[in-house]
C-alpha cells in the first residue's frame, strides 16, 4: 500500500512532507496520523534540517481537513476527543519544530487543511488558491487546535472574523488579512516555491534552527498548547452533539 504521506529531502536538507491522498483531496485519516507523527519522531532531532515543507499531492487540494468517512463512526465526546488530540499534538509539534516550516498550499484548504497550515511558520500559496475555517458549517469548532494557531499569527478581531464567519476566502483576501505571507504564480508554483524557501534559509542549519528557538520559547511561555489542548475540548464537546451528526449525515449524502 503507497504511504499516504510522503517524506523526501528536496533539497540541501530541505525536507518535504507532501500529504499523498490526491484523490480525497488530502484528506487526514487515522493512517495520516500515524504516518505524521512517525515523520516527527524521525525528524525532529536530525540537526540538519534546514527546513519542513509541509504540502498536498495534486494541484486540486492542500488539505481537505478531517476525512468525514473515516471519522463519522466517533460519535463521543471521549472518542472524537482521541482523535482531535492527536491531530492536535501533531499540530503543536509542527508549530515547535526546531527548524522553520513552511506551508506550499498548492489546491483548496479548508477546515483541518486551515489548521494545518496555520501550524507553519510561513505559509506560500499558489495563486487562485481559496481557504476556509469551515468547520461552524458542521456545527462545531476547529478541533486540532489550529483557532489558537491562527491567533497566533493573525491580528486577533481579524482571526476571530475569520473563525466565527465559516467563510472561504480568495487568496488575496487571506494576504491582506496576514493569514499568508506570498501568492506565487500558478505556472510555476512548485519551483519557485522551493526558490522561495531556499532564499529563506541559511545554508548552515544552525542559523535558522537558532532563530526558531527564539519562537519556540515564545509560544512555549504562551502556554501555546495549554490554548490548543482547551480548545480541542470545546471541539469533542460539540462533536457529540446531535446537530454536528446531522450536518455531516447532511454532507456524505451529498457527495
Amino acid at each position: 500500500m503507497d504511504n499516504k504521506v510522503l517524506v523526501s529531502d528536496a533539497a540541501d536538507g530541505i525536507i518535504e512532507v507532501k500529504l499523498n491522498r490526491a484523490e480525497k483531496r488530502n484528506a487526514v485519516d487515522f493512517d495520516v496520523i500515524e504516518e505524521l507523527e512517525g515523520f516527527l519522531d524521525q525528524y525532529e532531532a536530525d540537526k540538519k534540517v534546514r527546513g519542513l515543507m509541509l504540502t498536498g499531492s495534486g494541484d486540486a487540494a492542500f488539505c481537505s481537513g478531517g476525512d468525514l468517512t473515516a471519522f463519522h463512526s466517533l460519535k463521543t465526546e471521549e472518542e472524537s476527543f482521541g482523535m482531535l488530540h492527536r491531530m492536535g499534538k501533531i499540530l503543536y509539534r509542527l508549530a515547535i519544530f526546531p527548524a522553520p516550516v513552511f506551508a506550499l498550499i498548492n489546491g483548496t484548504a479548508v477546515g483541518g487543511g486551515c489548521e494545518l497550515a496555520m501550524a507553519a511558520d510561513i505559509r506560500l500559496a499558489k495563486k487562485g488558491v481559496r481557504m476556509g475555517f469551515i468547520q461552524g458549517t458542521l456545527s462545531i469548532t476547529t478541533g486540532w487546535g489550529g483557532g489558537s494557531l491562527l491567533m497566533e499569527r493573525v491580528n486577533s478581531s481579524k482571526a476571530l472574523g475569520l473563525l466565527c464567519s465559516a467563510n472561504i476566502y480568495g487568496c488575496e483576501e487571506l494576504l491582506q488579512k496576514g493569514v499568508l505571507d506570498e501568492i506565487l504564480p500558478e505556472s510555476f508554483f512548485k519551483e519557485e516555491g522551493l526558490r522561495y524557501v531556499k532564499t529563506m534559509l541559511a545554508e548552515n542549519p544552525a542559523v535558522s534552527r537558532a532563530y526558531k528557538s527564539i519562537q519556540v520559547s515564545k509560544l512555549k511561555q504562551s502556554q501555546l498548547w495549554k490554548r490548543m489542548e482547551e480548545e480541542i475540548w470545546q471541539c469533542a464537546k460539540l462533536w457529540e452533539m446531535e446537530e454536528h451528526h446531522q450536518a455531516v449525515d447532511r454532507f456524505l449524502k451529498r457527495k
